[in-house]
Formats: C-alpha cells, sequence, structure tokens
C-alpha cells in the first residue's frame, strides 16, 4: 500500500483491526466512519507521511502502537469514549504539536507519546490517575507539563528526557 494516499474506510466498518494500514507510507489523509468502535494495534503504525485523523466520538479503544511512528502527524483529538490511552499509541509521532486529551481517560500507557519531539505542552484533565513508565520520554520540546492531583502512578522515566521542561505544575 505505499502507493495509497488517501482511504475513505466505508460505513459497514465498525473495527480497523491490528496492522490494516501498517506500513502505508504515503497515506496523507483518513476518513473514519462513526460506525468504528475500534482502531487495532498498530493499525496506521508507520504511516509517515499521515498528517490528521480525525477519529469519531464512536472509537472506544485505540490500540497499542496504533498511531506509532507516524512522523507528520500535526494534531488529533482524542474522542471522549476513550478511556485509555494505550502503550504507544503515538510513539515516535515527531511532528505532534498538540493533542486533546479527555475527561473521560483514567491511564496513559508506557510510553505513550515517547519521543514526540514537537510536543510542546500538555494538560491532563482529572480522570488520569496513572501516567505509564516514559510516557512522555524524550519529548525534547515539552515545557510544560499540567496536572491534577488526582495522578496517583508516575512511571519511571515518564518525563525523561524532556530538556526544555520548565515546570511541573498540580493543581487541586
Amino acid at each position: 500500500c505505499s502507493s495509497l494516499h488517501s482511504i475513505d474506510i466505508p460505513a459497514s466498518v465498525t473495527t480497523i483491526g491490528m496492522g490494516t494500514f501498517s506500513g502505508c507510507s504515503s497515506l496523507q489523509s483518513i476518513v473514519v466512519p462513526a460506525s468504528v468502535t475500534t482502531i487495532g494495534d498498530q493499525a496506521f503504525c508507520w504511516c509517515s507521511r499521515l498528517q490528521s485523523i480525525e477519529i469519531p466520538a464512536s472509537v472506544a479503544t485505540i490500540g497499542d502502537r496504533a498511531f506509532a511512528e507516524c512522523s507528520s502527524l500535526q494534531s488529533t483529538d482524542i474522542p471522549a469514549s476513550v478511556t485509555t490511552i494505550e502503550r504507544k499509541a503515538f510513539y515516535r509521532c515527531s511532528s505532534l504539536q498538540s493533542i486533546e486529551i479527555p475527561a473521560s481517560v483514567a491511564t496513559i500507557g508506557d510510553r505513550a507519546f515517547a519521543n514526540c519531539k514537537s510536543l510542546q505542552s500538555i494538560a491532563l484533565p482529572a480522570s488520569v490517575t496513572t501516567i505509564g513508565k516514559g510516557a512522555f520520554y524524550n519529548c525534547s520540546s515539552l515545557q510544560c507539563y499540567l496536572f491534577i492531583s488526582s495522578v496517583l502512578n508516575v512511571g519511571i522515566m515518564a518525563f525523561r528526557g524532556c530538556r526544555n521542561m520548565q515546570y511541573i505544575r498540580q493543581f487541586e
């Protein structure tokens, strides 16, 4: 699928399975219909030219490494139906500058945003209780991390390599 530029997934699809579009290096845009509830493990992994994706509110699960290595992905919104940002979901999305984390998310998985070198700031909602190991590892542009006092578990090396981090602020 190296010559595939865009995808319009039919409304009859409910699951984008494991590795479905993995390695589609020319893929730039995707239309995900409201019928989709699951984006499987590595579904869009290594789609190096993918710039943006709109994830519909129907999606409840975004699998491990679902968007890992999408080096051109600049932004996306995670729908309020998602409760966990799985392990390495956005790993090495080196152009990712911002991401909206909804109040439904309780867990940010291990290395979920590791090596997102363009990510500048992140604000976590009160629902987040767990930040996995290396979740923001080597996010070298990350300057500010805001979180609510509800965070109970922060994994080892969660912010290691965030050399531009100016402050971590906790809100009550």
